[in-house]
């Protein structure tokens, strides 16, 4: 019978026979209130629970979006907001970059639940809503022992994703933006549950290198923006991208959109590519996977960074270096400040004479930054040779007046960093 006859017989409380047939149930209540005026007014009192009972059995179930609170090991109190897909599915974590909260993952998150996975999403201690000494508030000297609890803040929001009863274990996933980059595969590194990755924007040290490199069976999808505001991030993502195993990788290269998720409000159809990532790598056990196929060409750079990774890596790249210099004097092969950080990696390793011949290939490439001869500093002092931890803390020194490159922050930092080793050797500086 067609819907409108149904609402006008209703409507007028005439109901022809067919009709009442036609409601069942509903009919018969119907038909017995009619029949006694006295149970006429209490028609639609009954009538109004009935059809909201309808309408609330005929709506989907609504995915469960929740703050949670979370307890660090240290009793710190940790906010963090769970999506919950409508039905049992994998589940990912995301974790937010240093200048911003987890809130950025938001529309993210809920594509994700629309789409059968499930979300959590974490504030570090000192951002958004957790608890902690604000992160950009913290002097530099505090900030390396707040970045030590992360792993621990990072497990239990992991722990609590995989506890929830709509989360498949063995399928799960972490994306992470800029530092977030490295917590995403360092959490991967401790737990054989995460079987894909989406990093932005970021960097991972020595060890998260070597584990990509050592993964062959973990997809990794990887993102940039060429305007990002921290040029460095650039040459790290290609980077990783290039050197890991797994055939299931895949690097979006982005003319505009700045740093992490930032690159979301230019390219909201990066949420859509990496929902898609997901779904392939975790929803989908069968069927196509995401396997690249893809020739990239990398900068020059990547190669020479991935070089000095490895065992004389260094040395080879100072002939490198020496043979580009005969044609140009100025000829430089690798950024300043990645070299920087792949020697402390080396020298925090325990591997103290590899990092020193990187600080000093830097010194070689960059003779006038005060920068590279406190690193080197930094290193002869760790090796225990304290003449030329000394020399070279005093060149730092020496070079500061006449350096425009570094901001005078970075400088002060510099000089601070300098005089306090001159003054372990007994030296007052000038």
């Amino acid at each position: 019978m067609p819907k409108m006859r149904q609402e006008q017989e209703l409507a007028s409380g005439q109901i022809a026979p067919e009709t009442m047939e036609s409601l069942g149930d509903f009919g018969m209540i119907w038909r017995s209130d009619r029949e006694s005026p006295i149970m006429d007014r209490l028609f639609v009192c009954r009538l109004i629970p009935f059809f909201l009972l309808l309408v609330i059995s005929a709506t989907p179930a609504a995915r469960v979006e929740r703050v949670i609170d979370l307890t660090a090991s240290d009793g710190l109190k940790l906010k963090a907001t769970y999506f919950a897909a409508e039905k049992p599915g994998p589940g990912v974590l995301l974790l937010h970059q240093c200048n911003r909260q987890r809130r950025v993952w938001d529309d993210l998150a809920r594509q994700l639940a629309s789409a059968g996975i499930n979300v959590l999403t974490l504030d570090y201690r000192g951002y958004g809503d957790s608890e902690g000494e604000r992160f950009d508030k913290l002097p530099p000297e505090a900030i390396p022992q707040v970045r030590a609890k992360w792993p621990d803040d990072i497990d239990a929001a992991f722990q609590y994703l995989l506890s929830q009863p709509g989360v498949i274990r063995d399928d799960i996933g972490v994306g992470g933006a800029s530092c977030g980059v490295d917590n995403s595969v360092q959490t991967a590194r401790r737990h054989p549950e995460v079987k894909s990755l989406v990093l932005l924007s970021g960097n991972t040290d020595l060890n998260g290198r070597l584990f990509l490199r050592n993964s062959p069976k973990l997809p990794v999808f990887t993102a940039l923006a060429d305007d990002d505001e921290f040029p460095t991030s650039i040459l790290a993502i290609e980077w990783i991208y290039s050197l890991t195993a797994s055939p299931e990788k895949k690097l979006v290269h982005l003319a505009n959109g700045g740093h992490g998720a930032d690159m979301f409000h230019a390219h909201p159809e990066l949420r859509d590519q990496i929902v898609d990532w997901y779904v392939a790598t975790l929803a989908k056990t069968t069927g196509r996977r995401p396997v690249s196929n893809e020739t990239l060409a990398m900068p020059p750079e990547v190669r020479i960074l991935d070089l000095m990774d490895q065992p004389g890596g260094a040395a080879k790249v100072g002939r490198m270096l020496e043979e580009a210099r005969r044609n140009n004097p100025t000829a430089n092969l690798f950024p300043e400040a990645a070299v920087n950080f792949i020697g402390y990696e080396h020298l925090q390793s325990g591997d103290k004479q590899r990092a020193i011949e990187i600080f000093k290939l830097n010194a070689v490439a960059y003779p006038h930054s005060p920068n590279v001869y406190d690193s080197l500093s930094d290193a002869f002092l760790a090796d225990g040779q304290k003449d030329f931890a000394r020399q070279n803390a005093r060149r730092a020194l020496e070079l500061l007046p006449s350096d425009t490159a570094d901001t005078e922050e970075r400088r002060k930092g510099i000089k601070a960093s300098a005089e306090q080793k001159l003054k372990q050797f007994g030296e007052t500086p000038e």
